[in-house]
């Protein structure tokens, strides 16, 4: 097996994924703290919000699994509502969309996007490769990250007016 697929410890997954978590709470509160449209700041917000629960979930694990060599994986709730209420939601906030400039919101956005892909694909690889207790712990960290993937998807499609929703095409020049 070589170096770069060998699962990383417990311990050393906690502190990798709190590095991840760190990144992508940062990217939303930057983006808080800058957005000029109240919709985005709302967005911004929440998101971050979830972001910080993550942390404290990690931390949480961390204190326990350096107290006992255990950890027990309690449930990761998530304060975002499941995916078909954000699929319903998405018409609507197109609507309220001004047709004033976006473009910080959607760098951002953006920004978002990727550290949400790179925090997606270390819990893949996690879950792909831990046999432990973490891997039920993680399989939970990727469930979410990957509806926050999409939520952000849905963002970038709805500020961009781009004729996508959720990252596929709503209609077909050719049909």
């Amino acid at each position: 097996m070589s170096e770069a697929s060998k699962p990383l410890s417990l311990e050393k997954a906690i502190k990798t994924a709190l590095e991840f978590e760190t990144k992508v709470r940062d990217v939303y509160n930057d983006a808080y703290e800058n957005a000029r449209d109240e919709t985005g700041k709302r967005v911004f917000r929440v998101l971050a919000r979830e972001e910080q629960g993550h942390l404290d979930y990690l931390n949480s694990r961390l204190q326990e699994w350096q107290k006992t060599g255990h950890i027990v994986p309690t449930k990761l709730e998530s304060i975002l509502p499941p995916r078909e209420k954000i699929e319903d939601k998405v018409g609507t906030l197109e609507r309220q969309m001004a047709v004033e400039d976006r473009g910080y919101e959607l760098e951002m956005l953006e920004k978002a996007l990727k550290v949400e892909k790179e925090t997606s694909g270390f819990y893949k690889s996690v879950v792909d490769t831990m046999t432990d207790e973490g891997q039920e712990m993680f399989a939970q960290f990727l469930e979410i990250e990957e509806a926050h993937v999409a939520i952000v998807q849905a963002e970038i499609d709805a500020v961009s007016g781009n004729g996508f929703y959720f990252g596929i095409s709503e209609f077909d020049m050719e049909a």
